[in-house]
């Protein structure tokens, strides 16, 4: 059959999705959609996956992918249409394939069956699509309900759709219909081409709206394991006139002692995270008989460990810290101190909690000696 390239089209905005990035850029379980898109299309019979991103999101598609090595992504266009055009022209200017299969990123769950049956069918036709029955009553209406509409032969079109690359090219070529094309077997039958179709899957179902997203997560919970990891930290006082506390300096009469910039808030947090994943301690990643980290930040320490849950396709579910001190007072600092912690963990303010107590003068806090905190996280991993 020749070479198999699967072009994963990521250029859209998503803005049927609400706030916040494009949906192929969102966080769905332990990582990103489009990753979780370039997942379904690693397949022994594809030998290549290309990604058709929009203008400057070059970035995040970085950050997306998560370290996984794939060519260059091709710049898309202003329409869906647009986007797969050069992406098309890119692979046929290559030479790269003979077969291509276009998938929307915003369809995350592909399974190796549905791509089995796409190019055993494309193998004697020029194009194949994956569709489902039509189950649902059919009917006109808007706000008010009108006529009932027959179901009988149709079907609902998904995605990946496989065609011979040079007949695909060549139907895009041709194409003078509206720019809003919303598949391209609709550009293909336009230019002649038989298109068959091969069963579908209800795992292939487009993410367009919040809920849509919702209900993908709660697709892949099943999937996930949640630990807890636990911290705890000294650090006496010392000569200074302010001293770090969750990230946050505070004037006081005293500092803290320590090799780093001794926060010994996020040093508890940062053992929490480590433990909860089994990754040792902060003295495991940040000896300090090294002296690289004599007087570091220690939001280093904490992006750290966040960075090494995230790497882990992990998620960080809540973080709960205790400081236990008689002076300096919490209270007027502990709104900064969770706005700078839900910052580093890349969080909401409501999965970071700040409380203060003392030991009513008893034993070296009590004393006025230091400074102790105590850190539980909760995070979610992938089941191995």
């Amino acid at each position: 059959m020749g070479k198999t390239v699967a072009l994963l089209v990521a250029a859209g905005s998503g803005s049927r999705l609400g706030d916040g990035p494009p949906k192929q850029y969102r966080r769905l379980g332990w990582q990103s959609v489009l990753a979780h898109a370039i997942e379904g299309l690693t397949h022994p019979r594809v030998d290549a996956i290309q990604v058709v991103i929009a203008p400057g999101q070059e970035a995040a598609f970085a950050q997306a992918i998560a370290g996984r090595s794939l060519p260059s992504p091709i710049t898309g266009g202003a329409t869906r249409q647009e986007s797969v055009r050069n992406g098309l022209e890119a692979l046929a200017r290559s030479g790269g394939a003979d077969i291509v299969l276009i998938h929307d990123a915003a369809r995350p769950f592909l399974r190796g069956a549905v791509i089995d049956r796409l190019l055993a069918a494309v193998a004697d036709h020029a194009g194949a699509v994956p569709v489902l029955p039509v189950s649902d009553t059919l009917a006109l209406g808007s706000h008010r309900l009108g006529d009932a509409v027959s179901r009988d032969g149709l079907v609902r079109v998904q995605t990946p759709q496989a065609f011979r690359l040079d007949a695909i090219v060549a139907a895009h070529r041709a194409w003078d219909g509206p720019a809003t094309a919303s598949d391209d077997a609709q550009i293909a039958r336009s230019a002649g081409l038989e298109v068959v179709c091969i069963p579908g899957s209800k795992e292939l179902e487009k993410l367009t709206f919040e809920d849509d997203l919702s209900e993908a997560e709660r697709r892949l919970s099943g999937q996930m394991i949640s630990r807890t990891g636990l911290g705890f930290d000294v650090h006496a006082f010392g000569p200074g006139d302010y001293l770090w506390l969750g990230g946050v300096p505070i004037a006081h009469e005293r500092g803290l002692i320590g090799h780093s910039d001794a926060d010994v808030a996020l040093h508890a947090i940062t053992d929490a995270l480590l433990g909860a994943v089994g990754e040792g301690d902060i003295g495991d990643h940040f000896p300090p008989s090294d002296p690289q980290w004599r007087g570091a930040s220690s939001s280093q320490f904490i992006a750290h460990a966040r960075d090494l849950i995230e790497r882990r396709g992990g998620i960080i579910d809540h973080v709960d810290l205790t400081i236990i001190c008689e002076a300096p007072r919490i209270g007027p600092h502990k709104a900064a101190m969770r706005e700078a912690i839900a910052a580093l963990l890349r969080l909401s303010h409501s999965k970071v909690s700040i409380k203060a107590t003392t030991t009513e003068r008893l034993g070296f806090t009590g004393r006025g000696e230091g400074i102790a905190a105590q850190a539980i996280a909760t995070v979610r991993l992938k089941g191995e």
